[in-house]
């Protein structure tokens, strides 16, 4: 058996590993990063991608998909037809990446990871046997949160352009989107922007549940909660029959003209 090093991170293991365009590649038993790491790295190749079926740990990919970020983008691979998902509650193999004709095995050392690689022709065929195997006894997926590209073209389409734009710029500036005091959550970008922008919270909220975001009253309840931290306010538009509809606005004036990353610094500042 053969063993060569490749990269010093999953993100240059995969680059390398896509460069040299398998039909298909199997990654079984990742860690958290790595899993952000091949989304990320699927998410930004130029190139063809090979068909990846992704085997983790059913907790840990939940834990993961908690961020919108990471899952959104995933939902883009999933659509396209580039990656599959399927969990197992006993996985026991290494972590490792497996193609028609090399298997990689991620080895971890402090803050480095490393891939050790065999293209032994005895040896590989039956690493693959043995990861279809556990491929087709896991179970399926099913991811809710829905495609960026999907969320930013109705936001463009059924909301407009700058709060489109706006939405994008505040979800580049997180290093994580899960609402939890690291990051904001989708819902509270959402408002954000929507109140940066003068939308109408019975706009934002439809738009958020017809996409697949999160329901009226999710909305509804975090629209209050910012509102009663200062973040946000509310203003009475009449209409021609029933009740009149709220106008968002930003509470504080100084941060209409702030930029995406300054307003998302100042709200999880307030909301942690």
């Amino acid at each position: 058996m053969t063993a060569n090093l490749l990269g010093t991170s999953v993100g240059d293991i995969l680059g390398e590993v896509f460069d040299a365009e398998p039909g298909e590649l199997f990654v079984v038993n990742p860690s958290a990063d790595a899993i952000e790491s091949v989304v990320d790295a699927a998410t930004e190749f130029d190139g063809a991608l090979p068909e990846t079926r992704l085997l983790a740990d059913d907790r840990l990919l939940k834990d993961v998909m908690g961020d919108f970020l990471v899952a959104s983008n995933t939902a883009d691979l999933i659509e396209s037809g580039a990656l599959a998902l399927r969990t197992s509650d006993d996985l026991s193999r290494s972590s490792l990446l497996v193609t028609d004709d090399r298997v990689v095995a991620l080895v971890t050392a402090g803050e480095q990871t490393a891939g050790l690689v065999t293209d032994d022709e005895a040896f590989v065929p039956v690493a693959g046997d043995a990861v279809r195997a556990d491929w087709e006894a896991a179970e399926e997926y099913t991811l809710r949160t829905p495609a960026i590209s999907r969320v930013r073209q109705t936001l463009d389409d059924e909301i407009g352009a700058d709060v489109e734009a706006d939405f994008t710029d505040v979800l580049a500036s997180l290093e994580t989107a899960r609402g939890d005091g690291d990051g904001l959550d989708e819902v509270t970008v959402s408002l954000l922007v929507a109140a940066k922008n003068r939308v109408l919270l019975y706009d934002i909220s439809k738009w958020g549940e017809d996409v697949g975001i999160a329901s009226k009253a999710t909305f509804s309840r975090t629209k209050t909660k910012l509102e009663d931290v200062g973040l946000i306010d509310t203003e009475k538009v009449p209409i021609d029959v029933g009740r009149p509809r709220l106008r968002l606005k930003l509470a504080d004036d100084r941060l209409q003209d702030a930029p995406p990353s300054e307003l998302a610094s100042v709200a999880q500042t307030v909301l942690s």
